[in-house]
């Protein structure tokens, strides 16, 4: 095993703990198919059915915040190159406030 292969290791180790560092253990109640659903995919990829359920739902939130609509407002923000950037009024700004609040708690 040369030098490089250790420090991959090494570097792959320290991303784990720092995930696993963030996680918070939560109780869920979900559908009897969505079970089966998870544990064929625990069984298949040989990962713990936790990890599974937190990898899927940390990727769904992300692609949840990526969609999330810009309304613009009639308010204009700041001006980029020229254009206008109006207030979003869409739900984005209420939603990075309430992740601000939760997290100052």
């Amino acid at each position: 095993m040369g030098s490089q292969s250790l420090s991959k290791l090494l570097q792959s180790w320290e991303e784990h703990v720092a995930k696993v560092s963030e996680q918070t253990e939560v109780t869920l109640s979900i559908n009897q198919a969505d079970v089966v659903r998870l544990a064929a995919l625990a069984e298949i990829y040989k990962l713990p059915e936790k990890q599974i359920i937190a990898t899927l739902i940390h990727e769904a939130l992300n692609e949840l915040e990526a969609k999330m609509p810009y309304v613009p407002g009639k308010k204009v923000i700041r001006v980029e190159d020229g254009d206008e950037i109006f207030q979003d009024t869409g739900p984005m700004p209420e939603y990075l406030a309430a992740q601000k609040r939760l997290l100052e708690q």
